[in-house]
C-alpha cells in the first residue's frame, strides 16, 4: 500500500527528529503526542470520512486559525518536506503568513507557494487549482466537522446516524433550501458522501472545489482542533456531493468571466476592490500569477 501510495508511508514513522542525535523537540509537538495523532490519522484514512476523536493539543496561535489543520500539519511534518499554506486560496493572506511563520520556526522546513513544489499544502478554504499528485498530501482547516450538527444536537445520536448511513434530515434540509430558494444556496462547504457511506463537512470550500475530492489523487486530512477530529480521504477515493438528480449543483463563475490579471476562465473567480474600481482576479494567487506568465 505504501509503495502505491507514498504519502501514507510518513504516517506510519515512528521519529519525526530531523536527524539522528538531534536535540530538542521538532516541530512543536512531542513524539508521543505526534504518534497518538497519527494512529488516529492511520485509522481516519482506513476509514474514508470517518470522524476520530483526538485530544486536540493547546496551539500557539488565536482560537479559529486552525489549530486542528496545524496540529495534523506538524504531526505528519519531515525535515524533507516542502510546505505551503494558503489561505483562501492566498499565499499572502493573514492566516497563511502566521501559520507559515510559525511552521517554519518550530521545524526549518523549506516552504514554496508553488502548489507543484510542495509535499504538504495546509489550506483554509481552497483546494489549489493545480491538479495534485500522489506524493503530496492536502491538509484542511476544519471549522465544524459534523455536518449532521445542524439537524441533530445528541453527539450519540449523530454517531448512529453516521453509522446508519441515516442522512435523511440533510437531505430533507437540502430540499427545503430549494423550495423556499429555488435553489441549493450552501455555497461553502456542502456535504459530501466519501465511499458511499459517511457525509462529511469538506471544510468551507466552495462548490468549485468540490469535483476535486473525488478521485484525488493526493491524500486529504481534515482537523477540527476546536471538535477534536480528525478525518481523511484517501488517494483515488469516490466522492460525490449530495445533490438532486435534476438539480446540480452551481459551481461558480459563469463561462463568459475571465481573471483582469491573468485572463483565465479555468479558476475560481472573486471579485476584489482595486483603486480603479472593482475587478475579478484568481482566488488561487500562484495559479493566476503562473498562468499570467505563461505556465500550467
Amino acid at each position: 500500500m505504501t509503495e502505491r501510495f507514498p504519502a501514507l508511508q510518513r504516517l506510519l514513522f515512528e521519529s519525526r527528529d530531523p536527524a539522528d542525535g538531534a536535540t530538542g523537540t521538532f516541530a512543536f509537538l512531542d513524539e508521543d503526542t505526534k504518534r497518538r495523532l497519527r494512529r488516529a490519522l492511520l485509522l481516519a484514512v482506513a476509514v474514508p470520512g470517518y470522524q476520530v476523536p483526538i485530544e486536540s493539543q493547546d496551539m500557539p496561535i488565536p482560537r479559529g486559525w486552525g489549530t486542528g489543520g496545524l496540529q495534523v500539519t506538524l504531526a505528519v511534518l519531515t525535515a524533507a518536506d516542502v510546505v505551503k499554506v494558503i489561505d483562501q486560496g492566498e499565499d499572502d493572506g493573514v492566516n497563511a503568513a502566521g501559520l507559515r511563520r510559525f511552521i517554519v520556526n518550530v521545524s526549518d522546513v523549506k516552504t514554496t507557494t508553488d502548489a507543484r513544489e510542495a509535499t504538504l499544502i495546509q489550506t483554509r478554504h481552497r483546494i489549489p487549482e493545480s491538479a495534485l499528485r500522489t506524493q503530496q498530501i492536502l491538509i484542511l482547516q476544519v471549522p465544524e466537522p459534523d455536518p449532521l450538527s445542524t439537524v441533530e444536537s445528541d453527539p450519540a445520536r449523530r454517531a448512529a446516524m453516521h453509522a446508519e448511513i441515516d442522512y435523511n434530515d440533510i437531505w430533507l434540509g437540502l430540499y427545503e433550501d430549494h423550495v423556499t430558494r429555488g435553489a441549493l444556496s450552501k455555497a461553502v462547504g456542502h456535504p459530501c458522501q466519501v465511499a458511499g457511506h459517511y457525509v462529511i463537512a469538506p471544510s468551507p470550500i466552495p462548490l468549485w472545489d468540490i469535483p476535486k475530492l473525488d478521485n484525488a489523487r493526493c491524500l486529504m486530512l481534515f482537523g477540527a482542533g476546536r471538535e477534536g477530529r480528525v478525518y481523511a480521504i484517501p488517494p483515488h477515493t469516490p466522492v460525490s456531493p449530495l445533490t438532486f438528480d435534476d438539480l446540480p449543483l452551481h459551481q461558480g463563475p459563469a463561462n463568459d468571466q475571465r481573471c483582469d490579471r491573468c485572463g483565465s476562465s479555468q479558476s475560481l473567480l472573486v471579485e476584489v476592490r482595486a483603486h480603479h474600481g472593482a475587478l475579478w482576479a484568481c482566488s488561487d494567487t500562484d495559479w493566476c500569477q503562473r498562468h499570467k506568465e505563461g505556465e500550467q
